[in-house]
């Protein structure tokens, strides 16, 4: 049995923010992630590998409510699935924090104020290194510091489209971008600006992700260890089941078992939920922390649609996600409920309309899909999903995961589309042509969609309704920490990548005055093992 001082399970925006920020210490530190390094290859670039043939997409089987099997749209790999995020890194608005009334129902206040993550959504922007503008956002929170890097500049098409958007009353904004350019001397730019970013990995790590921004830098330090190619399968706790004592993993076929002061997980909404339950004992006979059966409930996701205008012109634009507009976040002056976030998403390609469903485009001559890309602006619309108990995961005792889904929110979702169409005739679109993106990808939303997974662990004062405390402790176990996105009680309207950033690096300081340690100097290089 290997002994560390902290174990963290999975390297994604939770796991390996959580490793850079304590690599310092000097505590020895294990970092366990079930796959490996994503491949860098041409095929990272190629839009019929990564959207049709699901080339990193796991070959895990999930279920839903019904018992049907589908395949969820999942990464492993060290940084998780930020290797293949759009890298848009929005800070939660101040009122999502607290209570908030939607159409379908109420959004509960998180335990900790916006105030009391900020200087963490701060330095979690520093660290990735994000491209923003401050004060072009109505809805945009207080901060302490501008953005580290200049806003990532608009190409002539979308200029037009925030031009249109202002012209007719709206306040667009520069979206925040984790994109390592450096627009002003590519020489030396990580980032090439190309249009194979968006649910694309990054040949030439020019992404601010887990892997480059928190993985490597950890790695620096000779007290971090990484273990790919470990799936961590049961947590084992000591007699009184007060605490984790035991984390057995299968590491390529052969069970080995580590131990650890202190254990954090971060492998994602739905799998940290499934360990959990298949952790269960005789002291915790409904798997481990769950003595308030919240372990796997309150599942969120988004109410999300992938949509795409046809421009009467050509949209040459090559990176398109440099726009979003949050004047529906909070509702409008029709409805006094939130509608939520509209942004760019990637540019479409032709080979992204062959997926699932290829009787709907074979039939279509090669040239006019390729002329729906070359005219497509492509959408993303997000509204907040309520945290509804009955949305959950579960897992048999033969590890079968189910994870049951009803919509909420959905007179919201469709009323903001309905807004978004209003508008095509004056931005110089084709009116009524405003197509869902995903009627011709791989998968369709909900149910595999799972990429902004959150919930199922909520942290929260009542140990009667919470799985985790204020820190993101396990009330029930002294040592046991979870710092995904499956501590969210709520989900607001914007990517959760950067709230979970920012989220590990407050339990970071956590953890670092508990082992009575700083973030301070180390020097070397870490371990890595396969």
């Amino acid at each position: 049995m290997d002994d560390y001082d902290v174990i963290i399970i999975g390297s994604g925006a939770g796991g390996g923010t959580l490793a850079r920020h304590l690599a310092p210490s000097g505590k020895r530190i294990l970092l366990l992630e079930r796959g490996g390094w994503l491949p860098r290859e041409p095929q990272n670039w190629l839009a019929q590998d990564v959207f049709v043939d699901n080339r990193y997409v796991s070959e895990d089987t999930w279920y839903d409510g019904d018992g049907n099997p589908f395949q969820p749209q999942v990464h492993y790999y060290v940084g998780g699935a930020t290797k293949l995020y759009g890298a848009a890194l929005y800070r939660l608005r101040a009122e999502d924090f607290g209570e908030l009334h939607h159409h379908d129902g109420i959004s509960p206040a998180w335990p900790i104020s916006y105030d009391e993550l900020e200087p963490y959504y701060t330095l979690a922007e520093q660290l990735y290194e994000v491209h923003g503008a401050r004060g072009e956002d109505p809805t945009e929170p207080a901060s302490s510091a501008p953005y580290p890097f200049p806003a990532v500049s608009h190409e002539p098409r979308i200029q037009q489209l925030a031009d249109d958007f202002a012209a007719a009353g709206y306040r667009p904004f520069h979206a925040p971008c984790g994109i390592r350019l450096l627009e002003r001397n590519m020489p030396y730019s990580a980032c090439v600006r190309c249009m194979n970013c968006d649910g694309f990995p990054c040949a030439v790590h020019g992404k601010s992700d887990a892997e480059v921004f928190g993985v490597r830098p950890a790695l620096e330090h000779p007290n971090v260890t990484l273990l790919t190619g470990a799936r961590v399968t049961r947590l084992g706790t000591n007699g009184a089941g007060t605490a984790v004592n035991e984390v057995l993993a299968d590491v390529d076929g052969a069970s080995e078992s580590f131990t650890a002061d202190i254990v954090v997980l971060a492998c994602g909404a739905a799998n940290t939920a499934k360990l959990l339950l298949e952790s269960w004992n005789e002291q915790h006979p409904n798997g481990l922390a769950n003595g308030s059966d919240q372990v796997g409930r309150n599942y969120m996701f988004h109410n999300s649609a992938a949509v795409l205008a046809l421009s009467k012109d050509e949209n040459p634009t090559v990176f398109q996600k440099t726009l979003g507009l949050n004047d529906f976040y909070f509702g409008s002056t029709e409805h006094d409920y939130p509608l939520g976030n509209i942004q760019m998403v990637g540019k479409s390609q032709s080979p992204m309309f062959h997926g699932e469903k290829p009787t709907e485009t074979k039939l279509a001559p090669h040239w006019s899909l390729e002329r729906i890309a070359k005219h497509a602006i492509d959408f993303w619309l997000s509204t907040e999903d309520l945290p509804l108990p009955e949305n959950r995961v579960t897992v048999d005792r033969e590890g079968k995961v189910t994870l049951t889904y009803t919509p909420s929110n959905e007179v919201p979702k469709r009323q903001l589309y309905e807004r978004l169409k209003s508008m095509l005739g004056k931005l110089h679109m084709e009116e009524d042509h405003l197509f869902h993106r995903f009627a011709y990808m791989k998968n369709d939303i909900p149910v595999a969609g799972v990429a902004h997974q959150a919930g199922t662990c909520r942290f929260g004062a009542d140990a009667g309704s919470s799985v985790l405390n204020e820190d993101c402790r396990a009330h029930e176990l002294d040592n046991l920490y979870v710092v995904d996105t499956s501590v969210f009680p709520s989900i607001g309207a914007v990517n959760p990548a950067l709230t979970a950033m920012a989220n590990s690096l407050r339990v970071g300081d956590h953890l670092l005055d508990r082992v009575g340690a700083s973030a301070s100097t180390a020097v070397g290089g870490g371990r890595t093992t396969t």
